[in-house]
């Protein structure tokens, strides 16, 4: 699994790379300062680390479930934590696996799981490639008739997505006090998160737009150690 993952992997590299090589050659030939060029590269790939520090996380949750080479794949190609996970789980539920935190052994639980996170997300890709001129186009007729409904819509459809990842916060409070450590490590993050949109905006640290997340994320997860402890959860 680790050289197939390795080749999907090393091939999204090699497009990257080809991309990167014909964006220069065209700057070039328009006659862009080669100063402005690498600038441009070097800002854009120290962009990067933030977004890269998430996916690194991200890894490292699923891999003590599923193992390195699979969260390896899908979160370096396609795929974010926040549906890798729930469709993991949902599909470990499914099969009657209840815990995360040990590694799946069984390889129809593995392939069944592998099978859910890959098709579940195709579903964007359809739509996408199929439906988003259309969707673009209502977004404008929408925008040009009545900005703030249109404002109104997309903060509505935001919302709406972040509460359906939000229910799974309390999936477990029937448990007792146990059930309560996901909700208190969003808290957390939460905390930490307006922290640091305090700093941006009041204190004007605007690099730290790129790194709030996965600090937050990386609070988060260390925040959970003690609260795991003292409400009563199993590390």
């Amino acid at each position: 699994m680790y050289f197939i993952c390795g080749l999907v992997i090393l091939f999204v590299v090699a497009q990257s790379v080809f991309f990167l090589l014909r964006a220069v050659r065209r700057a070039k030939a328009l006659h862009i300062d080669t100063g402005v060029i690498r600038r441009t590269i070097s800002a854009s790939a120290l962009f990067t680390i933030a977004p890269a520090l998430a996916i690194l996380i991200g890894v490292i949750s699923l891999s003590q479930f599923l193992g390195l080479p699979l969260p390896w794949l899908r979160l370096s190609v396609l795929g974010a934590l926040t549906y890798e996970l729930p469709a993991a789980q949902s599909a470990a539920s499914a099969m009657n696996v209840t815990s995360t935190s040990t590694l799946v052994t069984d390889p129809k639980v593995f392939s069944a799981i592998a099978w859910v996170m890959t098709v579940g997300i195709l579903s964007g890709i359809i739509v996408v490639l199929f439906g988003l001129k259309k969707i673009e186009n209502g977004l404008d007729r929408i925008r040009e008739k009545d900005a703030r409904k249109s404002a109104l819509l997309m903060d509505s459809l935001f919302l709406g997505m972040i509460c359906a990842f939000t229910g799974l916060l309390f999936a477990d409070i029937k448990k007792g006090l146990p059930g309560f450590i996901p909700i208190a490590v969003a808290l957390v993050s939460m905390i930490l998160m307006a922290f640091c949109g305090l700093l941006i905006r009041k204190c004007h640290v605007k690099w730290l737009e790129q790194y709030a997340l996965p600090f937050c994320m990386l609070g988060g997860m260390l925040a959970a150690i003690p609260l795991t402890t003292l409400m009563g959860g199993a590390l």
